[in-house]
């Protein structure tokens, strides 16, 4: 099997990618990820997950190598990371019982050949309205300041919804597995193969 490389420093993508069992390692992409002038969030993203994937391709050239980057969207505009409380209760109040789509970019490329397969996975949460005191004790009890959307869907963040749709559940959290494991399959991997 091709050495595996997931090109992100996430903790969050790191402990998807552990559920399918392949032996990976992890390396710094080392990539710029402001948005270039009228760059549309899924020009972004697409852009983002190959540039990151393609950045660390010259220190593993046999390697299968995992870029990925994700947006949050809402009116059309990208939503980052907040960075702290104040920024995060913003965020908060502005998706209350709104719609915010996250749009996931997913690289699988061969550093051998070159040949990449990028695909973007979108999936949505629809939050219900939200009183200032919720938002006030979400935040300071998961403190999720370093996440897009400023939640944890996969912790107590899901007080804040109404619902969520989207094919991959693992894409909301930044790694669409789904995805994943049809595009190393093209490659040649199977993640339940027969030894």
């Amino acid at each position: 099997m091709a050495h595996l490389i997931l090109a992100s420093t996430s903790p969050f993508r790191r402990d998807l990618l552990l559920r399918l069992g392949l032996p990976f390692d992890c390396a710094a992409p080392e990539v710029d990820e402001t948005p270039r002038s009228d760059e549309a969030p899924q020009a972004l993203v697409r852009r983002l997950s190959e540039e990151k994937a393609r950045a660390v391709a010259n220190r593993y050239p046999n390697a299968l190598i995992i870029g990925s980057d994700q947006v949050a969207v809402l009116d059309g505009r990208i939503i980052g990371k907040p960075g702290d409380h104040d920024r995060a209760v913003a965020q908060l109040r502005a998706a209350s019982g709104r719609r915010v789509e996250f749009l996931t970019g997913l690289c699988l490329l061969d550093a051998a050949t070159g040949r990449a397969q990028v695909e973007i996975v979108p999936y949505t949460v629809f939050f219900r309205p939200l009183s200032k005191g919720l938002i006030e004790r979400y935040l300071r009890s998961e403190q999720p300041y370093n996440c897009a959307g400023s939640f944890r869907s996969e912790a107590l963040g899901v007080v804040l919804f109404e619902r969520l749709e989207g094919d991959d559940p693992n894409a909301l959290i930044g790694l669409p597995l789904i995805r994943l494991i049809r595009m190393l399959e093209e490659f040649g991997v199977n993640v339940l193969a027969d030894s």
